[in-house]
């Protein structure tokens, strides 16, 4: 066992977080500029291929500019990962990830886009009343905290699903479900898209899979073999719909499927959708017990 973090650390973190959120709003991570690529290269339809080909122009004059990616900078979503050895406190990891939000927010300046569900007020730091939305998860035989930021843009994020289907629906009632809330949500999450699957579980948990299935790097599979077979046959009805980029036709729907799973009830069947746009922002925040600061993807 590690001895407890210093005071000074935390501070650092925010520090860092602030970069982070800043980060995963201007850099696109590399393995979606590759899944572009390959897009631009197969699209067959005219108008898909001008629609790619004015993504990637929008992509390059962000890095030239040092530009935000899309305007959008989404609502402020963390996945922490803890290491059963590390000593770290918690509370003051929540403390340190509001700070950065707030941080990156006035310093850079960002568009703010948190608001109260009630009165609609918005307090410009992009934080509120349980906001950042922070998920916790904690891992064995590591020492280190692993911080993953996605600002949810509400195009997106508007575009998602959930639905108790039966057990006697099987897989094919998963499939049915989920081919037609992408094509149904048209063009209004930015295709082509990354779409995010969460099977099983609870209803809460169902949700949170759907999510936390988008920020797997884009095409790579689920270990589960016959999950992975899921993803991929989705995501070629998925394409074979000829939504295309932005709605207006083509091959290019989805980039990817991604599918997370859980055990779940012998008389449930719950499945949500959660839609990425084609700007499929995150990013990566290692902290290891030796005082490192590492960003990434």
């Amino acid at each position: 066992m590690g001895q407890s973090w210093p005071r000074d650390r935390y501070e650092k973190m925010a520090d860092a977080v602030a970069k982070l959120y800043v980060k995963a709003l201007k850099d696109m991570p590399p393995d979606v500029r590759i899944a572009l690529d390959k897009a631009v290269q197969r699209e067959t339809v005219p108008v898909g291929k001008t629609i790619l080909g004015t993504i990637q122009r929008n992509i390059g004059a962000a890095d030239r500019e040092d530009l935000l990616i899309c305007q959008d900078t989404g609502t402020p979503v963390y996945f922490v990962q803890m290491g059963e050895y590390c000593n770290a406190n918690p509370v003051a990891i929540e403390r340190a990830i509001r700070q950065g939000t707030e941080e990156a927010t006035a310093s850079h300046p960002l568009r703010s886009s948190v608001v109260s569900p009630i009165t609609r007020q918005n307090n410009q730091t992009n934080t509120g009343y349980r906001v950042p939305v922070i998920h916790w998860e904690f891992i064995e035989d590591r020492d280190d905290v692993e911080i993953v930021v996605v600002p949810k843009g509400s195009g997106s994020e508007n575009m998602t699903y959930f639905r108790m289907l039966l057990p006697a629906d099987g897989v094919k009632g998963i499939k049915r479900f989920v081919v037609e809330s992408v094509i149904g949500s048209g063009g209004n999450p930015c295709p082509p898209v990354i779409v995010g699957v969460g099977i099983g579980g609870s209803s809460d948990l169902c949700m949170l899979l759907a999510k936390k299935a988008i920020i797997r790097p884009c095409g790579e599979a689920n270990p589960d073999p016959e999950v992975a077979h899921l993803e991929t046959d989705l995501l070629q009805a998925i394409n074979a719909s000829g939504l295309g980029p932005m709605g207006l036709g083509g091959i290019n729907t989805a980039l990817a499927v991604h599918v997370e799973h859980a055990a779940t009830h012998i008389s449930q069947n719950p499945v949500a959708v959660n839609i990425q746009c084609w700007a499929a922002r995150r990013g990566r925040l290692i902290i290891d017990a030796d005082d490192n600061f590492v960003l990434g993807f």
